[in-house]
């Protein structure tokens, strides 16, 4: 049976980042997969993290920048990025935010992200 979801989870962070949950771990309780909708403020940026999850990024609106072991990558409106699990990435944003979306398998938790500032 299909399940309507009313409206997202709002999952708080530090540093003025809007996460707005619909599929995952806290808006359903699925552990498969996550699809969350984010607001991230000019300049805001977190900690390098080597997921157990892979996450698929869809920036809708400004820039995210995606640094990884091999060098740096920018994405902005209208593009993607695909990130492996166990990939040591960290993400920024440029001086005019960026909104975007991201689907992670399986769901995000914040025990399975591995951020350097939680070990």
């Amino acid at each position: 049976m299909p399940k309507l979801v009313e409206s997202p989870a709002r999952i708080p962070v530090p540093g003025g980042k809007i996460i707005e949950e619909y599929v995952g771990r806290v808006a359903t309780e699925t552990s498969s997969v996550s699809v969350a909708h984010m607001q991230a403020p000019a300049g805001w940026s977190e900690p390098a993290q080597a997921p157990e999850f892979d996450e698929f990024t869809v920036v809708l609106r400004g820039s995210l920048r995606v640094e990884h072991d091999d060098g740096v990558i920018d994405v902005t409106a209208g593009q993607a990025i695909v990130t492996a699990a166990g990939e040591r990435v960290r993400y920024s944003v440029g001086p005019d935010g960026a909104e975007y979306v991201a689907v992670c398998v399986p769901a995000f938790g914040p025990d399975l992200a591995h951020r350097e500032d939680d070990e």
